[in-house]
């Protein structure tokens, strides 16, 4: 069964990168795989245990059992329903509360015309000025912000900017890759590095200085290609004058300064009481809707049955959300059974180069979450205490110990190229699910126009970052 949940995987992977061809919506595959995933590994529990092929399970079993005894069968299904799903569930649903919270606090401005304040701003229409002002405005955002949240903004931003589906198609990409970017520098920028930040891996000082500049290269250096390809001038979508105003001047800058600061206040929440993000986003969320119950009290129905938080709600993307939910949790079966530990096992040994193993895992996080692959590296790898390092006789030994320091070059990287290489795949980050949910983007469609760009920047950005690490920070 280890191998079957495997091929079940892949076959899932790509029904949904299929998913234009086979008019099959993406979040059927991804449900179904999400669910079968977890069938098929409590059928072969037994023979996935004994083998000893999952570290969770020979963790759990070690703590209950110790050196006597054997588990029974019941113990390995109750270990999967009542200890492994409830654990993932619970990290699943962090991100699915706070995907929710966030998509309907864009909607809410949306729908207030919030964001025609910043729309009316930019004026150009040039392509490639317009790609550049949305690319560092993303880049910089993300970083405040984070790369998923940041993402939602710019598409909504997006379709008050650009009518035609391909072309909001490419600048929608592109603002993955700038938020993708930005989040890597950042220690609340991207959940990786949030989880790097937590686990003392990283402090905040030596990740923006040392990650910002390859970030800014991954992105810089497909636009600099864009700049040259790219021509001609986009067009707007038509607002029609006899269209009907629901709100004044005053309550769309009312509602776009509270759902960003609402936004905003999320790293703040997080970093005050250390509760997780999504708690900080549902509260932002609870505020603004507040706020438009009492703004609207006492309007005609028409404006009210609009403008309320209760009928917004209706427009977000569900579907989306159900994507999440079934690509994590297909993840997660596969991080609970063992596969993704094999795996990081497996380019530990044959690689042994802490700039190949960071690189590989960048290039995997395009096809699996990179949240299990950065947990696995934290797990096989532990923080090295500086004073330590003098007691390793051997120097090449001691070298290589000292890249996992706190702030070694290992940790460092690995902030990196798990933040920017799910890029190179429209899937293989938060904020491409979610600007794939929203507008509908083809997966293959993403795989001839943007990957390439997206590799080429990500392997410019590692470049940087490993003549840094040489000539810099060595």
């Amino acid at each position: 069964m280890f191998i079957v949940m495997v091929v079940v995987f892949v076959l899932g992977y790509l029904a949904i990168a299929l998913e234009h061809p086979l008019h099959i919506d993406k979040a059927i595959p991804a449900l179904m795989i999400g669910t079968l995933m977890w069938v098929l590994y409590i059928i072969g529990a037994v023979d996935i245990f004994t083998n000893g092929l999952s570290e969770a399970w020979n963790s759990y079993a070690g703590e209950s059992h110790g050196e006597g005894g054997l588990p029974t069968i019941q113990e390995m299904r109750h270990f999967i329903v009542d200890v492994e799903i409830i654990h993932h569930l619970g990290e699943i649903s962090e991100i699915l509360f706070f995907l929710l919270g966030a998509m309907t606090i864009v909607e809410v401005i949306d729908q207030h015309d919030g964001f025609k304040i910043i729309t009316d701003r930019i004026k150009t229409t040039n392509r490639v000025r317009l790609l550049w002002i949305l690319s560092i405005l993303t880049f910089f955002m993300s970083a405040a912000l984070d790369n998923l949240t940041t993402t939602i903004v710019m598409v909504a931003l997006l379709r008050k900017l650009v009518s035609e589906k391909s072309t909001r198609w490419f600048f929608a990409s592109m603002v993955v890759l700038a938020a993708n970017a930005g989040g890597a520098w950042s220690p609340i920028g991207d959940v990786t590095t949030i989880m790097l930040w937590i686990g003392g891996q990283v402090t905040t000082g030596a990740i923006i200085t040392r990650v910002i500049l390859p970030s800014m290269v991954t992105m810089v250096v497909p636009l600099i290609l864009l700049s040259f390809t790219q021509k001609g001038r986009v067009t707007r979508p038509v607002v029609k004058e006899d269209e009907p105003v629901y709100t004044t001047p005053s309550e769309r800058k009312l509602m776009l300064i509270l759902g960003v600061a609402g936004l905003l206040a999320v790293p703040v929440f997080k970093t005050l009481t250390h509760l997780p993000p999504y708690q900080g986003m549902l509260l932002s969320l609870s505020v603004i809707w507040l706020v438009t119950e009492i703004m609207h009290h006492g309007k005609p129905d028409e404006v009210s049955s609009r403008l309320r938080v209760i009928n917004i709600v209706k427009r977000v993307e569900m579907p989306t959300i159900f994507f999440f939910l079934g690509i994590l949790s297909a993840v997660a079966a596969l991080q609970s059974a063992g596969q993704l530990q094999v795996l990081a096992s497996w380019l530990d040994e044959n690689l042994g180069n802490i700039y190949l193993i960071d690189m590989a895992i960048g290039v995997l996080s395009a096809v699996v979450d990179n949240v299990p692959l950065v947990a696995g590296a934290m797990g096989m790898y532990p923080i090295i205490d500086p004073a330590s390092l003098e007691m390793i006789a051997n120097p090449v030994a001691q070298e290589y110990a000292g890249y996992f320091i706190q702030d070694g070059l290992f940790w460092e990287f690995l902030a990196y190229t798990a933040g920017t290489g799910g890029s190179i795949l429209i899937i293989g980050s938060a904020a491409g699910v979610a600007a794939m949910g929203m507008e509908k983007i083809d997966f293959i469609w993403y795989l001839r126009k943007i990957s390439l760009l997206a590799l080429l920047g990500y392997v410019a950005g590692a470049a940087v970052y490993y003549l840094e690490a040489q000539f810099i920070h060595h």
